[in-house]
């Protein structure tokens, strides 16, 4: 059953870039945008990316803090965060535990091929651990202008 807005969000556990363990429950009583996007280093991930890095003081400043999730593995996010200077941590997701958890590993198609893939999504959490906006339709150069307004 797809998420909604007002459902808890599914905490998981995981590791971040350098190999850190990372738990949704450890932001508990911050704000948190949940992103998912499908691959390191790929034009539209990179100009999502780019937009949350250039705006991170104002997220910051409204109360986020900013996880990223892809498949991708720790060595991928290290050198995704080191080229664009990220300043947010990246989920490694290798086993889909946590696109599975949020429903966001779904079919998809290009160029008539069909195939399974992350659905570039976004959750907006609060302090509590609730969803409170679910971003599907993401503009990847102006992400950040979609989560602050």
């Amino acid at each position: 059953m797809p998420l909604s807005v007002g459902d808890p969000a599914p905490d998981f556990s995981s590791t971040d870039q350098a190999g850190n363990p990372i738990r949704l429950s450890d932001y508990r009583g911050k704000k948190v945008v949940l992103y998912f996007y499908p691959k390191d280093d790929t034009s539209g991930c990179t100009a999502q990316a780019c937009s949350l890095r250039d705006n991170y003081a104002d997220l910051r400043a409204a109360g986020y803090e900013v996880l990223g999730v892809s498949i991708d593995n720790q060595t991928s996010h290290q050198k995704f965060i080191s080229k664009y200077d990220l300043p947010f941590s990246l989920v490694s997701d290798t086993d889909r535990q946590v696109v599975d958890a949020y429903g966001v590993w779904q079919e998809k198609s290009m160029y008539g091929r069909k195939y399974m893939g992350t659905v570039r999504t976004t959750f907006l959490i609060d302090e509590a651990g609730v969803i409170t906006d679910i971003i599907g339709k993401v503009d990847t150069r102006k992400h950040a202008e979609q989560i602050l307004s």
